[in-house]
């Protein structure tokens, strides 16, 4: 088997010098596309079916040299080296880590390397699988370097705060992975949060005195806001919908599924067409409602009028991320989309501290968006006459590009609005307590169990994955905007 993949790799080689060769070629002639697809690149987007194969049969192997007991042997390391790697990309797309969860793999690939080198020394094994072992291995030190590199960032003053919101992170993951997670926990776990949240200033965690402003709040703001936005969802999945409701609610959650995993993967390759379809459903669910309710055939209001509109607001957030990060936005319409941003931040931060509002607490907000809905103006047809097509025009009438993304932004306002004017008291007859001792002996059980394991020989740390949503800045201004 090492024959044939020595010749696969002679094979794969000739034509990554080739490829190199027309690389360096184009590079000459156009300066400007410069970097081209070094070794790994290469290897990764190349892979074809023998790869698939080729690593099945490896992982076997090491399984069985595990199997009799020769687990300090190159052969054995396979399935170890793999099993790293996942957890290390996983950390690396989650972004919840310490540096007390990367000591183990430092360790562990420390010990490993040192086996590579005595199996060279000694010749047990053929120079080619000793080769692919540290090129494996090379492979998981490298993803350590980066997120070490990834919490460089992060001030001294700032570690405690940042262990803190891993620990609250993992917590919450643990009660999402249950069927049905305790009510009482989670919520605590968003009294710590808001605790975390108002040791900020103007947005920014301060150092000792409050007289400087330590280095990574990026990091630290999109945490925390990742967990706010987990733990509201934790508590929507387990929030009552009534039967007649359920397919509107199975619909919502499909869509705001495809849309995390759009943002997820495919966020850089996302063409704004292949949103539409996602568009359109959440627009004919929207039509759906009564005066703001979704109504049975009977005309009433059934329970879980709260999950849907919660399920509608991120589903039309998640697409104004995308549209964001891929559509242009003109330059006459960053004032406006400012604006709608600034109004989202403020009713997130309303909504973070909890209770019910009323339209006289919404007031300044609701005024807000009819002010930005007001600026739209009917596009004049060819011949100078309005039509019923309503858009935000620059001064010169044109339509400037990026009409998608603040539309986006006004319906995501919009539908938090409606939000929370339907958000009802919390149960307090729920069966779970508040107490802080009860969330943390059962919660952190969980995680570690399941995130904190260290390492030995045959062993790695388990990690759990989650999204990192950064939080926008500015200050709520209602006067009408211009241009």
């Amino acid at each position: 088997m090492l024959t044939k993949v020595t010749k696969l790799n002679a094979i794969r080689e000739e034509r990554r010098i080739s490829d190199a060769a027309q690389d360096a070629t184009k590079d000459s002639d156009a300066p400007e596309i410069s970097g081209g697809m070094g070794n790994s690149d290469y290897t990764t987007t190349k892979n074809t079916r023998v790869d698939t194969m080729l690593v099945d049969v490896f992982y076997l192997l090491s399984l069985f040299f595990l199997t009799v007991g020769r687990s300090r042997e190159c052969p054995a390391m396979f399935s170890q080296i793999g099993c790293m790697k996942q957890l290390l990309d996983h950390m690396d797309e989650s972004a919840v880590y310490t540096e007390a969860d990367l000591t183990p793999f430092i360790s562990r690939i420390q010990e490993l390397r040192d086996i590579i080198k005595n199996d060279e020394r000694q010749n047990k094994h053929p120079p080619q699988l000793t080769k692919l072992m540290a090129h494996k291995l090379e492979a998981c030190q490298q993803v350590v370097n980066r997120l070490q590199n990834s919490l460089s960032v992060i001030s001294v003053e700032l570690l405690a705060i940042h262990q803190k919101l891993v620990q609250i992170r993992r917590q919450l993951n643990a009660a999402a992975a249950r069927p049905k997670p305790p009510k009482g926990d989670v919520k605590q776990l968003q009294e710590e949060l808001r605790k975390i949240d108002a040791k900020r200033v103007d947005g920014k965690f301060l150092g000792p005195g409050g007289s400087s402003v330590p280095e990574g709040q990026e990091m630290l703001a999109g945490l925390l806001e990742s967990c706010f936005e987990l733990s509201n969802d934790i508590l929507v999945r387990n929030s009552t919908v009534s039967p007649t409701l359920q397919p509107i609610y199975d619909r919502l959650l499909e869509t705001k599924q495809q849309l995390e995993h759009l943002e997820q993967r495919h966020r850089w390759s996302l063409r704004e067409t292949d949103l539409w379809t996602y568009h359109l459903t959440l627009k004919d669910i929207d039509r759906m409602r009564v005066n703001g309710k979704f109504l049975d055939s009977e005309g009433r209001q059934p329970e879980g009028q709260l999950v849907l509109l919660y399920l509608l607001r991120r589903s039309y957030g998640l697409i104004n991320k995308l549209l964001s990060s891929s559509e242009p936005l003109s330059e006459e319409l960053i004032p406006v989309s400012d604006k709608l941003s600034t109004i989202s931040k403020c009713l997130r931060e309303v909504s973070k501290y909890g209770g019910t509002f009323s339209l006289r607490d919404m007031y300044p907000y609701r005024l807000a968006l009819h002010q930005i809905d007001s600026m739209r103006k009917p596009v004049p047809d060819k011949d100078g006459h309005p039509t019923d097509v309503a858009r935000w025009l620059a001064p010169d009438g044109t339509v400037p590009e990026g009409q998608s993304i603040i539309q986006a932004q006004y319906e995501e306002v919009e539908q938090t609005i409606e939000e929370l004017l339907n958000r009802e008291e919390e149960d307090e007859e729920d069966n779970e307590t508040l107490d802080g001792s009860g969330v943390s002996e059962t919660l952190e059980c969980d995680t570690l169990s399941d995130s904190d394991r260290v390492m030995s020989s045959s062993q790695v740390v388990e990690s759990h994955s989650g999204n990192s949503v950064a939080s926008p800045s500015g200050e709520l201004d209602t006067k009408r905007a211009t241009g």
